[in-house]
């Protein structure tokens, strides 16, 4: 499916042809130029991208526009997971589509989200000390082995966070943010609903069940898409291994390490020839299954995102992936 881009302009009613318009208040407003659909939306105060050297910029003129129904392709399995999307960003198309806009569970894939928030408002450099609370989690959960007392950056929490899935360093994320993963989970969906993630509630920022925590596949391409517009997002999920390093309670230097979950990325599952995984965030709860989003790369230069949820098992997880790559490579 070809996107369609968001590029046509706001449509004013009546198009009038002198440079003063009459409000729907009765009071005149006076705009430089008429025609200029940024300088008319200012006037009228709607919200409107900023206006680029070019022009003016439109929400969303970056990104597919997909619609409900499924775009399938015989090289796929579509039965192994209950959603799948591939979105190649250079044509702006949606090339394989499955129950993108259902709803559904996205486990620590979650934590995309959590590091775009925390990359857009907090500062690198900054400290936190790991509370008793931030370690208060259900039994089997990931984490990164941080202890009461430690004293990390955010830079080592990220890398926690997106290498280990570690869900004590998503809640300490989350303090050192927020001040509690509840005024956090308010900026998340802030945030996400600004990206036009609107079929999309979080609650969380580790992505724990709970059944009021939920997006889409499309929704995730959306938070995904501009996560990777920072750096050092890129940089992080481009990691195998990472050697975390901070202080504890009793002011001594511990090191942890780190690996990275995503199969690619360590080495553990191949990838299809022409293809460069740069890399992306595994989940996985007894609710939402096995899932995985994806950052590629075509012969290094044409970009895509794939995105599995709620696969049977990591092995069809990494199956159905690994045939979207596929997609990629043709």
């Amino acid at each position: 499916m070809k996107c369609i881009s968001k590029k046509t302009p706001l449509v004013l009613t009546v198009l009038i042809l002198s440079f003063s318009i009459i409000t729907g208040c009765g009071q005149e407003v006076t705009i430089e130029n008429a025609y200029d659909v940024y300088e008319s939306t200012k006037a009228y105060g709607l919200n409107s991208s900023e206006k680029n050297q070019e022009g003016s910029t439109f929400f969303g003129e970056d990104l597919c526009v997909a619609g409900a129904e499924d775009q399938l392709s015989e090289s796929v399995t579509a039965s192994l997971s209950e959603a799948a999307g591939l979105f190649n960003l250079e044509e702006k198309s949606l090339e394989f589509g499955k129950n993108i806009h259902e709803r559904i569970f996205p486990a620590s894939t979650t934590k995309i989200l959590t590091a775009y928030v925390a990359l857009k408002h907090g500062d690198l450099s900054a400290t936190t000390t790991v509370t008793e609370e931030n370690l208060q989690l259900e039994a089997g959960s990931t984490t990164c082995d941080l202890s009461v007392g430690d004293t990390v950056s955010l830079e080592q929490l990220l890398y926690g966070l997106m290498l280990c899935s570690g869900n004590d360093a998503a809640n300490a994320i989350a303090d050192l943010i927020s001040g509690s993963s509840t005024e956090f989970a308010k900026l998340m969906n802030e945030e996400a609903l600004a990206l036009g993630a609107t079929n999309s509630n979080f609650v969380n920022p580790h992505g724990l069940h709970d059944e009021n925590h939920y997006t889409t596949v499309y929704d995730m391409y959306l938070i995904f898409h501009a996560a990777l517009e920072n750096e050092t997002f890129q940089t992080i999920i481009n990691t195998k291994d990472h050697t975390g390093t901070f202080v504890n309670s009793s002011g001594a230097t511990v090191s942890k390490e780190w690996k990275n979950s995503n199969k690619y990325i360590n080495g553990e599952v191949p990838i299809p020839e022409g293809v460069q995984v740069v890399g992306g965030k595994t989940g996985t709860t007894s609710s939402a299954g096995y899932c995985l989003v994806l950052y590629s790369k075509k012969d290094g230069k044409v970009p895509y995102i794939s995105i599995v949820y709620k696969a049977d098992s990591r092995e069809h997880l990494y199956q159905e992936m690994t045939e979207l790559l596929e997609e990629i490579s043709k």
